[in-house]
């Protein structure tokens, strides 16, 4: 499955979060290792999800980049 993952900057340097996995984020120095992270994130809280006897959601979110004139 792929989840759509959103990252922002922060004043260290990213984090980032799954809106189809409530409660799985991650953050780090750079947006790579930030994405090595979200990674293992997704695959760690799918696995505790199997563990607990809950349904894994299907991916939902749509991510879109709009360019608009300024």
């Amino acid at each position: 499955m792929k989840y759509a993952v959103l990252y922002a900057p922060t004043a260290t340097g990213y984090s980032a979060h799954v809106p189809d996995l409530p409660g799985c984020i991650g953050a780090a120095a750079t947006l790579e290792e930030t994405r090595l992270l979200m990674k293992e994130a997704i695959e760690g809280h799918l696995e505790c999800m199997r563990d607990f006897g809950y349904v894994i959601p299907k991916p939902t979110t749509v991510a879109e980049e709009l360019e608009i004139p300024v």
